[in-house]
């Protein structure tokens, strides 16, 4: 158990980019009304390739967050960081400068990070040769600059980093953010995770291992958690952004608060580089963990946001988990997954499920899983279909599992002094 001094840490301001909306509000009216965001790639070309949808982000402007000159030298997934965090800090109505700036960090995740950057100075590579490659290359691409840029665009000068540990990535930003004001060396950190992984290389990947969907003539009912039909992921992308700060201090300003951040469990299957192990002891500990870290008990819980990928192995394995580490009370709490709207933003679904689930608390209303027409036998929990639930939510977990066996559960709780 980490020595936390007694420090309570507070969830004051949100930021979300996503495929159903760029701003808080058109996220989470989104997922309340069961908005899908999967619909047929415009990004690229794809008709050559064997999946040809994903949760894009639809009208993105980074003028609106950045001078042109700053956005052109900015990967897609630096961009939708920076633009999450400002419009977070907006919203927390936290104000960095020369006073404060050392007591702000930040720490996002990315799972795989500039890799469209990467793509184009390969073709440039190739076709036009080394010396037309862009000198801009390298900071564009490398997975840290999300976390960098966005100090640079805030004046964040406090603790910062970025996790890399593929799709729990913005969940283990978000724990390890809460652990540093906890410890004392910052007052208030940025955090989240961030992803725009939908490229013709990413899709040709994901698709060669056999991960994603490739329900082409129905994309709109391809991300099916928990449902028998399903037939593997959609990907998406976006950046999901949470301003974490030391309670003493989020209360002398007067911040608005929406939950407090109280457990934060982490684990490691040690199984296999993509497969969960069977049976999930290595997520059922993880939650267990950070129940505990929480000072709660099962019973408390009120909502799980799950992982739920839309995968054969993700979907029974993450139902298997939460019974071992709910026991029987496994089947009296909800559980949705987002991801039946947004798709898998990789190393950013961390961040927008986190903010899913401390709206879950703050508002009392729990997101539906679209989609799931036929619950798999082996899922059968209630995992809240198709329709939003008005439902006192006074604790709520958030499930990150990523490639390599991370598993990451955040607890979400009720503020009260």
């Amino acid at each position: 158990m980490i020595n936390s001094q007694g420090k309570r840490v507070v969830v004051t301001g949100l930021g979300a980019i996503t495929p159903i909306g760029n701003t808080l509000t058109e996220y989470w009216e989104g997922l309340l009304s069961g908005r899908n965001g999967i619909a047929p790639i415009t990004l690229f070309d794809s008709s050559r390739h064997a999946c040809q949808f994903a949760g894009e982000v639809k009208g993105f402007d980074p003028h609106k967050y950045l001078e042109r000159k700053e956005a052109k030298r900015m990967d897609r997934f630096s961009q939708f960081a920076v633009a999450a965090s400002k419009e977070a800090l907006k919203d927390a109505q936290l104000v960095i400068n020369d006073l404060n700036s050392q007591q702000v960090g930040v720490v996002i995740g990315t799972g795989i990070g500039g890799l469209k950057v990467l793509e184009d100075q390969q073709e440039i590579l190739l076709t036009k040769g080394p010396d037309r490659c862009s000198p801009f290359m390298i900071p564009m691409m490398i997975a840290n600059m999300a976390a960098g840029l966005t100090a640079i665009h805030t004046g964040a000068k406090g603790p910062n980093s970025c996790t890399v540990t593929a799709c729990a990535s913005g969940a283990n930003a978000i724990g390890d953010a809460l652990r540093l004001i906890q410890l004392g060396y910052a007052q208030a950190m940025i955090c989240g995770g961030t992803e725009a992984a939908v490229t013709s290389l990413s899709v040709a990947g994901f698709a060669a291992a056999r991960a994603l969907s490739f329900r082409n003539h129905d994309p709109a009912h391809a991300s099916r958690p928990f449902d028998r039909d399903r037939d593997g992921f959609v990907l998406g992308e976006g950046a999901g952004i949470l301003i974490l700060e030391e309670l003493q201090h989020a209360l002398s300003r007067g911040a608005r608060i929406y939950a407090e951040i109280v457990g934060y469990g982490m684990t490691c299957d040690a199984y296999h580089m993509t497969s969960p192990v069977p049976g999930g002891q290595g997520a059922a500990i993880a939650m267990q963990l950070a129940i505990e870290d929480a000072h709660l008990t099962p019973e408390q819980v009120s909502y799980i946001n799950a992982h739920g990928t839309s995968t054969t192995a993700n979907d029974v394995t993450e139902t298997a988990a939460i019974k071992k580490a709910l026991g029987e009370y496994a089947y009296k709490v909800a559980i949705s997954s987002t991801k039946s709207m947004t798709g898998h933003l990789l190393g950013g679904s961390g961040g927008i499920e986190a903010v899913a689930s401390v709206m879950a608390v703050a508002n009392d209303r729990i997101p539906p899983t679209i989609n799931l027409e036929n619950p798999d036998p082996a899922c059968d929990l209630d995992y809240v279909p198709h329709h939003s639930r008005a439902q006192k939510v006074d604790v709520a977990l958030s499930n990150s599992f990523g490639f390599g066996g991370h598993n990451v559960t955040l607890v979400f709780k009720k503020y009260s002094q």
